[in-house]
């Protein structure tokens, strides 16, 4: 299985992502672990993304599509993968399907989480973490047994900043504007699969594996 993941955050896309590459057996990639091991390895192309991201610059296109390239040449991508995060703009995807044609391959699919504003807003804001332990709860999906204490250790629940309204609306924004032509691009090529992600996501990985096969 040769996929891409696309959808806002607070889509479940993690949540599915698991049970993908459980299934599937294929290894879930992202560019942000991608530049992470390049630096750590101190490879060449490590080092030019290190050079842009230490002026605090974005590491340009090309870069990103070589970083990808050499990833998904490795052993453990021979029976497929899971790109999470690229590709992010059209660039990056007419690369990918280059490449793939190069290889004799295709994109199986295009998985795109699909779900309401009201609905991402409510997952994003809703998260809380113990001060004390760390431990991760929601206040809708995975609440704790007393409001505001966590059942681990007992210690206060809080909201962390990047998790408020405002900073939620603006992840959103930046998605819907960054990705709407990807959609696009997709949609032209018939690789595009949409899911209602507000569903149950056990009933979302169902109709996943359906509609993959």
């Amino acid at each position: 299985m040769r996929a891409v993941l696309l959808g806002p955050p607070g889509a479940g896309k993690g949540t599915q992502a698991v049970k993908l590459v459980e299934k599937y057996g294929v290894p879930q990639i992202s560019t942000g672990d991608i530049f992470r091991a390049n630096i750590k390895q101190g490879t060449e192309l490590g080092k030019k993304a290190q050079e842009y991201m230490n002026k605090g610059e974005l590491v340009p296109d090309s870069l990103v599509v070589d970083l990808v390239k050499d990833r998904l040449q490795q052993d453990d991508c021979k029976n497929g993968y899971l790109l999470d995060g690229f590709p992010r703009t059209i660039f990056q995807a007419e690369e990918l399907d280059k490449f793939l044609a190069e290889q004799g391959h295709k994109l199986d699919a295009v998985i795109n989480f699909q779900v309401g504003h009201d609905t991402l807003i409510e997952r994003l804001t809703g998260r809380r973490i113990c001060k004390k332990c760390g431990a991760g709860y929601h206040i809708v999906g995975m609440p704790p047994k007393v409001e505001g204490i966590c059942d681990k250790c007992g210690g206060e629940l809080e909201q962390r900043k990047d998790d408020t309204v405002e900073t939620a609306e603006n992840r959103i924004v930046v998605y819907n504007e960054s990705t709407k032509p990807l959609i696009e691009y997709y949609e032209k090529s018939g690789a595009l699969k949409n899911f209602n992600a507000e569903q149950d996501h056990m009933v979302v990985f169902k109709e996943i594996v359906e509609a993959i096969g």
